[in-house]
């Protein structure tokens, strides 16, 4: 594990998350959670608390990290005594994602007050507000075909382009490409054009592709094949991304699957570092442009 850039492995394909490696999401998806859940529930879970709930595990879906947080915000109300970083390494032990997060307040409330949780709880409506403030009026009416609450502009025109040009030419000269992303489609398509890079749909998953999400293998295994590569490194900014690669190499043991992190998105510093090095990253990079000289 270093950041030696002569140590890294050749490789036959590079396949790329978008949040947090192509595009900086700190001002978009990441504030769009936080602020869904104060316009519903007029209370907000600290910013700092998504990354733990990305630690636990299982929410490479924003939308449904907004939903576990609001359902952290109307426990607590009703006498859930966990504070918010018990909550969520209990969603990590009960092996991640919204069900765990369910699972977890059901059990821990009595009967009455889980009702009363359960009655409050929206998702429908948190997914909407969602949209709202990330897409902004504009593209809502478009991607999503209704007349929004209000006319705002959109926090997905704050996110600013991590890949610079030349690495991304850099990795598509010498690469098999590809992009395996929690995002929507659509708003997949937004954030490439931003950062250049043409990716064909056969060459790349979206939430819209897969059920399983990450850290599942399936989407990079099937990348893999695609691209008929010996060697695949995967660049993301979660736990869960580097753990898709090492979930890969299990499932296919054939061929050679490398998660890398970068440093540009939740995880940061020594403690990002050795969080990723925990999970089994192959190299933790200060961004996806120290990527090509890693891998010579």
């Amino acid at each position: 594990m270093n950041d030696d850039p002569n140590s890294g492995p050749d490789a036959d394909a590079v396949v790329l998350d978008i949040d947090g490696v192509l595009v900086d999401v700190a001002d978009s998806y990441r504030r769009a959670i936080v602020e869904s859940v104060e316009a519903v529930y007029g209370e907000a879970i600290p910013r700092t608390g998504i990354q733990q709930f990305k630690d636990a595990g299982g929410f490479n879906n924003d939308w449904e990290l907004t939903y576990a947080a609001a359902l952290y915000v109307l426990a607590d109300r009703e006498g859930y005594d966990a504070d918010l970083a018990a909550f969520t390494d209990a969603i990590a032990e009960r092996g991640g994602g919204l069900d765990a997060a369910e699972a977890e307040v059901r059990e821990a409330l009595d009967a009455d007050a889980w009702a009363l949780v359960e009655q409050r709880w929206d998702p429908e409506r948190l997914r909407d507000v969602f949209q709202q403030l990330y897409l902004g009026s504009d593209l809502y009416r478009e991607l999503e075909g209704r007349e929004p609450d209000s006319e705002t502009r959109g926090y997905i025109h704050d996110e600013p382009v991590l890949l610079d040009d030349e690495t991304r030419r850099e990795l598509v000269e010498r690469y098999d490409v590809g992009v395996v992303t929690g995002r929507p489609a659509a708003e997949a398509d937004i954030a490439l054009e931003r950062a250049g890079l043409d990716i064909p749909d056969e060459h790349r998953f979206t939430m819209d592709d897969w059920e399983e999400g990450k850290p599942h293998p399936k989407a990079l295994t099937t990348l893999a094949e695609r691209f008929d590569a010996r060697s695949v490194v995967f660049v993301g900014d979660t736990l869960d991304d580097v753990r898709t690669a090492v979930n890969a190499t299990e499932a296919d043991p054939d061929r050679e699957y490398r998660g890398v992190g970068v440093l540009t998105g939740g995880l940061t510093g020594e403690d990002g570092r050795r969080k990723y090095e925990d999970a089994g990253a192959a190299a933790v990079l200060a961004s996806v442009n120290a990527l090509p000289d890693w891998l010579e």
